[in-house]
């Protein structure tokens, strides 16, 4: 991971106390004003890239990535990485703007379809209710 915008901000911080201090010890009011001013959202970005680094380095010492947690999740629940393969792989089998219904229904036994209600006219699709 690469650290440079740490340092880059750590020498930042650092520069502007260091001309802060200097410039409230040598009368220097301008140059007091713009880097005091300047000074305490340089140091709040320098702690929250601090604690980010911490927490990154301590994830990282731990061996535990967020795409190894969730492979374990999926794993404890019991839904494999093939998972979404077998669903997409049903869902290319029928027609391309076919919903997930149709495509169950596609892929259903003939006795299980059934046959079309007596509400509906014989041409339509069984999905859809006459008007």
């Amino acid at each position: 991971m690469p650290h440079r915008l740490l340092v880059f901000v750590s020498g930042l911080t650092f520069g502007d106390y260091l001309l802060w201090n200097w410039s409230l010890n040598s009368n220097h009011a301008v140059l007091e004003l713009v880097s005091g001013l300047s000074l305490p959202p340089l140091a709040v970005a320098w702690l929250w890239l601090v604690v980010l680094t911490l927490a990154r380095l301590i994830a990282h010492g731990t061996g535990r990535s967020l795409d190894r947690v969730e492979v374990r999740r999926d794993r404890r629940r019991g839904q494999g990485a093939r998972a979404p393969s077998a669903q997409a792989g049903t869902a290319q089998a029928t027609a391309p703007g076919a919903t997930a219904a149709q495509a169950a229904h596609a892929h259903a036994p003939a006795s299980a379809q059934g046959a079309p209600t007596s509400a509906a006219p014989a041409g339509s699709s069984p999905g859809k209710l006459a008007a």
